[in-house]
């Protein structure tokens, strides 16, 4: 479940980082199908993807509507977020805790009533100490930063397919805390 904002005002902001990675995982050519006017879905690569197309505060309500249609628990989601308090590329894998201030992960946690959600935070910090908090992450990476996001999108992507495979645990082991090549 890669979370973010609709539109292409959106499109390329630190706030979208993880609806990034779910296209990366799911490639060029995946099919991604309306999902009830709320988000769009897709098999690729071995995962069910998903997008909520709620603006990023309003995702649990795509969340939980996806999961109780597909008949997903809570635990078998893994949530895909910016994390603003995480330098930029470094991945942290959680199974379960608050919302930590992200509206979309707050939303989510809410609609599905638990916060034992695993998620995969992806790193868009550190925040200028005197820049807003809500316009920072509504920002653009810089030219640098977009030059590496590619390598840090596939450390994501190897850590989701990791986690896939043989476990959260095991993906947390090995990516939690890594800065992404």
């Amino acid at each position: 479940m890669g979370l973010g904002n609709p539109g292409p005002r959106y499109a390329r902001t630190r706030h979208n980082v993880g609806w990034r990675l779910v296209d990366f995982l799911a490639g060029p050519d995946a099919a991604w199908k309306n999902f009830k006017g709320l988000g769009a879905c897709a098999d690729a690569g071995g995962f069910l993807l998903a997008k909520p197309e709620t603006f990023m505060n309003d995702s649990g309500r795509f969340v939980r509507a996806f999961a109780a249609f597909r008949r997903i628990s809570p635990a078998e989601i893994l949530v895909c977020y910016d994390e603003l308090d995480l330098p930029f590329g470094r991945l942290r894998l959680k199974p379960s805790g608050s919302a930590a201030g992200h509206k979309g992960m707050g939303s989510i946690i809410a609609e599905l009533g638990t916060e034992e959600i695993p998620r995969l935070r992806l790193g868009v910090g550190p925040k200028p100490p005197q820049a807003d908090g809500a316009a920072f992450v509504l920002g653009r990476f810089s030219p640098d930063e977009e030059k590496t996001l590619g390598g840090v999108l596939e450390a994501a992507a190897q850590a989701a397919r990791l986690a896939r495979a043989e476990g959260l645990e095991a993906a947390m082991n090995r990516f939690n805390g890594a800065a992404a090549p």
